[in-house]
């Protein structure tokens, strides 16, 4: 085998990793849980001074009449997105080590991220109960079908489930949709709408009483023009890793009387490798199979974690370029165990 040939635990480590091997890598996770609130604070502070520093640029550029300073949209949203990664350690009260802060900076973030704290972090946390189980599908994840479940669908049904898994919709349109949109209303969500009610309305009350006050100082379209295009480019990130976390050939799917946390962690979410820089504004979430086996493990412990154990490096590695050969895979094939095209099943 040449030094350019992928390793057997690259091509499929549910199947290769025995259950010791599995226990012995969530053993090592655990000794990087402990959150470190000086280095927490400054990476809050790294991110979110610069974001509103861009906001501030943008806002200003806009009520100016110049239209130039927003290609900055684009590193503000980059900023955005590691502001949604700090509030997502805050939703797993693995950030600071204090509950109650961890609370209050995430219900803060989400002002800027759109996303309310509370629901968003109990329907994650389920999402990590379930993540690749096939009869708990549903919560917190991009819906898949079986290749014998989309067989066994009406034509109308495979034709809506092959649009809503269309790059142009998954990709582009539905992921601004869902952070600026749906996720303002309770109704229509993965959980029932009295679990989303107090949640997402009050998010929106801020964001009213926040933004509104916003454009009664500047206008509602400088608001819009300056802020939106840093929300979209966020939402299409996020939306990205979010797919490729879970979404890619040797993801780990079982029924659930075969399930098992620890495997479907390391098998089902994918070490997207990233160049450094992407791997800084995203804050280290493509180590995601690391996050999945501990999720107490802080985003800024998870690159220590990975450098300490080999082994970790060298499952479900996903490169820049091999992702982008996941956009096409749709349905999970239960005899093969791999995620595959309409064109295969």
């Amino acid at each position: 085998m040449n030094n350019l040939s992928p390793t057997p635990y690259e091509a499929a480590p549910a199947a290769l990793l025995d259950d010791a091997t599995v226990r012995r890598l969530a053993r090592h996770c655990m000794a990087y849980r402990d959150p470190d609130d000086r280095l927490a604070a400054f990476q809050l502070a790294t991110a979110l001074l610069p974001f509103l520093g861009l906001c501030a640029v943008l806002l200003w550029s806009v009520s100016a009449g110049l239209w130039w300073p927003l290609v900055l949209a684009v590193p503000a949203g980059g900023f955005l997105v590691r502001l949604f990664g700090i509030q997502h350690d805050c939703g797993h009260n693995s950030f600071f080590s204090s509950r109650r802060v961890n609370k209050a900076t995430g219900r803060f973030l989400s002002l800027l991220t759109l996303t309310p704290f509370g629901y968003w972090s109990r329907s994650h946390t389920l999402h990590h109960a379930s993540a690749g189980d096939l009869g708990r599908r549903g919560i917190g994840d991009v819906d898949t079908l079986t290749v014998e479940e989309y067989r066994a669908l009406s034509a109308g049904a495979k034709l809506r489930y092959r649009l809503y898994r269309h790059p142009l919709v998954l990709h582009v349109v539905g992921p601004p949709l869902y952070f600026v949109f749906f996720q303002r209303s309770p109704f229509g969500q993965a959980l029932p709408a009295r679990e989303a009610w107090r949640s997402i309305m009050a998010l929106n009350v801020s964001m009213l009483l926040a933004y509104g006050g916003l454009a009664l100082l500047v206008g509602p379209v400088t608001v819009l023009v300056a802020l939106l295009p840093a929300a979209l480019v966020a939402s299409w990130v996020g939306g990205w890793l979010f797919f490729v976390q879970h979404q890619f050939e040797h993801t780990h799917w079982d029924e659930s009387c075969d399930w098992n946390l620890q495997q479907a962690a390391l098998g089902g979410s994918s070490y997207y490798v990233l160049p450094k820089v992407l791997q800084w504004f995203t804050g280290n979430i493509g180590l995601h199979h690391i996050h999945h086996l501990n999720s107490r493990v802080p985003n800024y412990r998870l690159q220590a974690c990975l450098d300490a154990e080999p082994l970790l490096g060298s499952i479900s590695r996903l490169s820049l370029g091999e992702s982008l050969r996941c956009i096409g895979l749709s349905l999970w094939d239960t005899r093969t165990r791999r995620l595959v095209s309409f064109a295969a099943a």
